[in-house]
């Protein structure tokens, strides 16, 4: 690797570290939610956050938009949101006398999308999602726009519990790189946070780095080492997550019904190497796989009608897996 090489990597480096800084500015005590956010979007993935309303999602995706100059777009998910509310659709118009059908995109054409309490509306609606976060395009009419990069969803749910929430089909949770849990915050964080939002200067995000930068850090990311026996750990894990496998705990084989799939491998290590970036190093460490394993495989964990019953928590299971494998392999 050339010396200007290196200089350009290491600048990128910095870029990526002052991103996460400047949203930090405007979002309090969200430190970990950040960081997971950030790694979602320069690995080409999208993030599914869970948590009670009032939390500051949607100032998070409005302050990302800030600090990277993309375009931000909201959809409110309701029982009564339709597909074509998402898309888009033909519409007819009248231009000069005459009359022809022309698409009008929806909202879901932008850089940054909010899907907000997607869990709210019914799997058909839910289903919309599925064609752009997968292939980045939308399909209306037989025809097929193609979205311009970069595309993420941050998509909130409530939790299950709530009233007038429907489950998120097992494919579509397949598609979040990471789903992140959004807590409370403590005593101190909710005194700076009534500190910034009702005094006289509200803070607000600098542009940092705009859409072509976002593009460029994710190819470097791509390119960051992984030592071999780093794969292969991850390998191991994502096996021992089913409960088929000779070699799984006993508490996967008695409450797992699916483990995760080789998306929830490809999410560790694209997210290993975006955390080790964020480390300003170019090479991922342990740490760094057990850092996103969390984020990564929770959602991708289906418990059987018995773990359910017993309120099994993936969290749980998935540190048993980490602790059961050796790290020398």
């Amino acid at each position: 690797m050339t010396t200007s090489v290196q200089q350009r990597i290491k600048a990128y480096i910095q870029k990526v570290q002052a991103i996460k800084q400047e949203i930090q500015k405007v979002i309090v005590g969200q430190d970990e939610i950040i960081r997971f956010v950030l790694i979602a979007l320069f690995s080409e993935g999208h993030v599914l956050l869970e948590g009670v309303p009032g939390l500051g999602k949607t100032m998070l995706i409005r302050t990302l938009g800030q600090a990277l100059e993309l375009h931000f777009s909201r959809i409110q998910f309701t029982p009564d949101l339709m597909p074509a509310d998402i898309m888009g659709t033909e519409i007819l118009s009248d231009d000069d006398g005459k009359r022809a059908f022309h698409f009008q995109p929806g909202p879901v054409f932008a850089n940054l999308v909010l899907a907000d309490e997607i869990n709210r509306a019914p799997p058909k609606t839910q289903s919309a999602l599925l064609e752009a976060m997968q292939e980045r395009t939308v399909t209306v009419a037989k025809k097929t726009y193609t979205l311009d990069p970069p595309f993420f969803v941050m998509a909130t749910q409530n939790p299950l519990e709530m009233d007038g929430t429907y489950p998120l089909p097992e494919a579509q949770l397949d598609r979040f790189f990471f789903k992140v849990m959004v807590t409370s915050p403590d005593e101190n964080t909710l005194s700076q946070i009534f500190t910034r939002t009702t005094g006289s200067e509200i803070q607000t995000a600098s542009h940092i780095a705009s859409a072509d930068d976002v593009i460029v850090i994710g190819k470097i990311a791509r390119h960051v080492a992984v030592p071999s026996h780093l794969n292969d750990y991850v390998a191991r894990l994502i096996t021992r997550t089913h409960p088929g496998n000779d070699d799984s705990l006993p508490g996967v084989k008695k409450y797992i019904r699916y483990g995760a799939s080789p998306r929830g491998g490809q999410s560790i290590i694209l997210g290993a190497k975006v955390n080790a970036l964020l480390e300003g190093r170019y090479n991922v460490a342990f740490d760094d796989v057990r850092t996103v394993a969390h984020a990564a495989l929770r959602h991708r964990i289906l418990l059987n009608f018995e773990g359910q019953a017993e309120e099994i928590d993936p969290d749980t299971v998935i540190t048993e897996i980490l602790e059961s494998i050796p790290f020398d392999i």
